[in-house]
């Protein structure tokens, strides 16, 4: 069960109500207990002072035989019903007696200093008591008071106390109420503006709200998300219009083969070769869905990856060994100047090297080499893929690791990965924490992969044994995006 109410606004109003409680309370026992304390020393001095005149009038005979026959006179000097006055001798006789209450006579002991505290047998009676001399013996002077008034003033000033602290408490609820309302009120007209944003209105944007840091700091967040939702949201649907378009061109292929193989009666060589046609179709887009299927698994954010080291020379020289028909058909003879360990998945990086050895055997210029070879500098370790060529024009580099994207589409052929061979590579990289890149001149094209080597150590465990199965799918079919 939740105790705090959902409105922030109210919550602030509790919380400064409650801040308020706290403090006003304290302030209010300070001064509670300060006016007590106050109240009390001034008892005590007039208690005292009280003594010093008696001590005063012990002097003079007259006026103790004076009292000793009208006592009502000291209680008339006195003033009030509250206070007490007795003298008591030496043979505990009582002199003088001014009792308004009829209070027993309190047993105190002897001192020659004037001592200050409260009856032991009547808390709510304060006394000061002094022993003295006089030509009479010794006399032992005890002057009280009793502390219903005292009370009686602190009780309604509590009450005071509580009616203040109440009200305070109330009117500090209802400013923080307004306060909070009135300072959240940015919050607000953020969460209008946030909420007129849909897929429909991914370039609108959220107001600076410069005037307010904490809320400035908010809606630069927020609008970068929303830049990063629009780039996602016009890339998936740059990635639908693409997929579609590469989607329709071999099934347009299929359904016209097998609408102009219906019209008529054809021979059996015929029908052989429309459907080792429609075959090739089926391929490019088994290819293509593969390819498909592999990005989206490795764009996962729980993609997992088996690392161990990789001896890079062997690899490369199994990838040789591979494409060396391929090269040879082309008059392309490889180039192995690798060397160095790698702590690498394995398949993945068989995978990213075969398809831009393939991109290199597809577009290098004949009779020249391919070279693969590595490079280590600080804590960054390069596979160069180094292929003679047309170069690439350099309004084109920037885009060859996107989706579907060729720099001549009319150039698509029967093994073509539909354009999402280095799209394959960039994936293959980034989940290795790396980056792949491309830089192309006369002197020929280089496609680079770059390692951190420290982050080649921090690999986990791989989810499971269908996705590495789907991830070891080595296949020249994909790599040919120029």
């Amino acid at each position: 069960m939740k105790l705090w109410p959902r409105t922030l606004s109210l919550r602030l109003a509790l919380m400064f109500a409650l801040s308020s409680c706290v403090l006003l309370g304290a302030v209010a026992a300070y001064l509670y207990h300060s006016l007590e304390r106050e109240i009390l020393w001034r008892d005590d001095q007039a208690l005292l002072g009280r003594l010093q005149r008696m001590q005063a009038l012990l002097d003079d005979t007259e006026s103790i035989e004076a009292l000793r026959s009208r006592p009502q006179l000291y209680e008339n000097m006195l003033g009030n019903r509250d206070s007490f006055l007795w003298i008591v001798d030496a043979a505990d006789h009582m002199l003088i007696e001014v009792n308004p209450a009829s209070l027993p006579p309190p047993k105190l002991p002897d001192t020659y200093s004037p001592v200050l505290g409260n009856d032991p047998s009547n808390s709510s009676l304060r006394l000061a008591w002094l022993d003295v001399s006089s030509a009479r013996g010794g006399l032992k002077l005890v002057a009280g008071k009793l502390s219903d008034e005292r009370d009686q003033m602190l009780g309604a000033y509590r009450n005071k106390i509580w009616m203040a602290l109440v009200a305070g408490v109330l009117l500090a609820f209802a400013l923080g109420w307004l306060v909070s309302r009135r300072g959240l009120r940015p919050v607000r007209t953020l969460a209008t503006q946030a909420a007129g944003i849909d897929a429909r209105h991914l370039h609108m944007r959220l107001d600076d709200f410069a005037d307010t840091a904490e809320l400035e700091v908010l809606s630069q967040a927020l609008n970068q998300m929303l830049d990063r939702l629009e780039q996602g949201f016009a890339q998936l649907s740059r990635f639908s219009e693409d997929l579609a378009h590469e989607m329709r061109t071999p099934l347009t292929n299929l359904m016209g083969q097998s609408q102009q193989l219906l019209g008529r009666s054809r021979s059996p060589e015929e029908y052989q070769n429309v459907l080792a046609s429609n075959l090739e179709e089926y391929e490019r887009l088994a290819r293509m869905i593969d390819s498909m299927l592999f990005l989206a698994r490795c764009e996962q954010p729980k993609a997992t990856l088996k690392r161990e080291p990789v001896d890079l020379y062997v690899l490369v020289e199994q990838l040789c060994e591979y494409f060396e028909g391929m090269a040879e058909d082309r008059g392309i003879h490889l180039v192995n100047r690798s060397k160095g360990t790698l702590d690498a998945e394995p398949e993945l990086l068989r995978r990213a090297l075969a398809n831009l050895t393939a991109n290199a055997l597809r577009y290098g210029a004949a009779d020249s080499p391919v070279t693969i070879s590595t490079k280590m500098e600080a804590n960054t370790l390069e596979i160069m893929v180094h292929n003679q060529g047309i170069p690439i024009e350099a309004r084109h580099l920037p885009h060859l690791f996107e989706r579907f994207y060729r720099c001549d589409a009319s150039r698509n052929q029967p093994d073509d990965s539909g354009g999402l061979g280095l799209a394959i590579v960039q994936s293959i990289m980034r989940i290795h924490t790396g980056e792949a890149s491309v830089k192309s001149d006369a002197t020929g094209t280089v496609f680079s992969l770059h390692f951190t080597v420290g982050s080649c150590r921090t690999g986990v465990q791989p989810s499971g044994e269908s996705r590495t199965s789907a991830l070891n799918q080595l296949s020249v079919s994909s790599g040919t995006d120029q």
